[in-house]
């Protein structure tokens, strides 16, 4: 697929969640007194704690401030009802900020902190850790971030309730905030608050999420240019799940085995499993995307096939998959993600990662059918967990006395979002969102970035679905599309980290206006 633009939009409806024309500034410190068995904690008031530091990118010097502070969110009644996280990184010295790009950065989850987009990717300091196998015990090592976005954009970093440090409040609780809409609205009432207490109102503007992060992203687009006027330069889309239906290998959801099986290619590919190992992977894997629209799908559509015709089938699929002809028989011709994972190198006892297939680990019981844990998840979890505890305490002066909640502390999400037609249930689809958006928004532009060996969200139903937004071409031309010889987090691939800064510093420059 070449690059191209595209996307949707549904009306967001406004949930408890309000804004208002009250300025909470940031005073020193929150309370952590516990409420009673019933409520959320108190905040008296935001934190705010500031130290200054100075890096070289580019070989340009940047002196900057580094805050660590919280947004008290109020609902309609101007309660307090949730406290929101963040660190920012501001440029100093700047005069006219209504020339200094501010960018909004966080992950996805549901559930998941900022700390990877933060210390792997954008931020001024970066962990530093081998590429695709087990990082060695601690001491880890923290490491200028020559790749930086700072000395393109000031960086604000967001911990959604549930995460990092943040949590409800007051009358607030965990359901206020756990689901696709009401997350949005309260990062909408985050992002407007963070602008009128940084004064930033004149901006460029953009948001930047991974993996939910994107689905965030585009419905989040919608409530800040719908409900809050607040129209944005660009939104910055890495490992996109925007639509369900691509990826859930449900009985009778044929689609998700189609977007699935150019990555399957691509792995099997980097890992030497193919009968024959083409030259160049680019080219190979246009092949097999052809094959996935032009014939894959035409098999799996069909009652039933000519044997003669389901065995060539067959012998594509092991040709684009390095899975036995055997296997494929007896799955039908489809193969979810987990069995892939489990089955690729099960000869070899090894399995590959679901995030960054490129990582394999050992595979336990050679005889399960898929995989029970993810090899990236645990090379790279405790340097980041480690590094970023110690770079918040011991360089940002804060939270040496609380939990910094990297993932997990979010239950029972409400995944109702544009996924009913004519009533009956269907599938989570924040498509729709961005490309209203757009097609509303005709300075509104977006690039799509993927990862060639992410199993989590395969990068040709990222392009897909950006092909089938049902825009205009106008609006598709708007959309950037780039693809990384890595896995879900591309950055911990160094090469892929330089690539993605140079593909993010160039967006930058064409959108911001600024000396335009």
């Amino acid at each position: 697929m070449n690059s191209r633009v595209l996307l949707l939009a549904v009306a967001i409806p406004t949930t408890a969640l309000a804004q208002t024309g009250r300025r909470v500034r940031a005073a020193g410190a929150v309370s952590s007194e516990p409420g009673s068995s019933t409520e959320a904690p108190q905040a008296r008031a935001g934190v705010h704690v500031t130290t200054r530091h100075t890096t070289t990118i580019n070989g340009q010097r940047i002196d900057y401030d580094a805050t660590v502070g919280s947004i008290i969110l109020r609902n309609t009644q101007d309660q307090p009802i949730g406290e929101v996280y963040y660190t920012a990184y501001t440029k100093s010295g700047v005069t006219d900020e209504s020339t200094r790009p501010l960018m909004f950065a966080y992950n996805g989850g549901p559930g998941a902190s900022s700390i990877w987009v933060h210390m792997g990717l954008l931020g001024p300091k970066r962990v530093d850790i081998p590429d695709a196998v087990h990082a060695p015990p601690p001491p880890y090592h923290l490491v200028d971030n020559q790749y930086s976005m700072l000395d393109k954009a000031d960086l604000v970093f967001i911990d959604p309730v549930g995460t990092g440090y943040s949590r409800p409040v007051g009358v607030g609780k965990g359901s206020d905030f756990w689901g696709v809409a009401k997350d949005a609205n309260s990062l909408a009432q985050f992002i407007t608050r963070w602008l009128s207490e940084n004064d930033r109102w004149n901006s460029p503007r953009y948001i930047m999420g991974e993996s939910y992060g994107t689905m965030r992203s585009a419905v989040l687009s919608a409530v800040l240019q719908q409900r809050d006027r607040v129209d944005l330069n660009g939104v910055i889309l890495l490992s996109a799940s925007l639509d369900f239906e691509t990826k859930t290998f449900n009985p009778g959801n044929d689609e998700a085995y189609l977007m699935f099986l150019p990555t399957y290619a691509a792995v099997a590919w980097y890992h030497h499993a193919l009968p024959e190992q083409p030259d160049e992977l680019r080219p190979f894997l246009r092949r097999v995307e052809r094959f996935a629209i032009d014939g894959y799908a035409v098999a799996l559509l069909a009652d039933s096939l000519p044997p003669a015709r389901r065995s060539a089938i067959i012998d594509t699929l092991h040709e684009y998959t390095g899975l036995s002809r055997d296997y494929l028989d007896k799955a039908n011709l489809r193969v979810t993600a987990a069995q892939f994972q489990k089955e690729l190198l099960r000869e070899h006892g090894e399995l590959v990662s679901r995030l960054d297939a490129r990582f394999t680990g050992a595979t336990g019981d050679l005889l399960a059918e898929s995989a029970n844990y993810d090899p990236q998840s645990q090379d790279i979890g405790s340097a980041y967990v480690s590094l970023f505890n110690q770079y918040m305490h011991a360089d940002l002066n804060y939270g040496r006395d609380m939990i910094y909640t990297v993932g997990g502390g979010v239950r029972g999400w409400d995944w109702n979002h544009n996924n009913t037609v004519g009533g009956r249930p269907g599938y989570t689809n924040s498509a729709v969102d961005l490309a209203r958006t757009m097609s509303q928004n005709p300075r509104l532009h977006v690039m799509l970035n993927s990862g060639l060996f992410d199993l989590a969200t395969p990068y040709f139903a990222s392009e897909w679905i950006m092909d089938h937004l049902g825009v205009l071409s106008d609006v598709r031309a708007r959309i950037t599309e780039v693809e990384y010889e890595s896995g879900h987090m591309v950055y911990v691939h160094v090469p892929a980290l330089a690539a993605f800064k140079r593909n993010v510093a160039a967006f930058i420059d064409a959108t911001s206006g600024v000396g335009h």
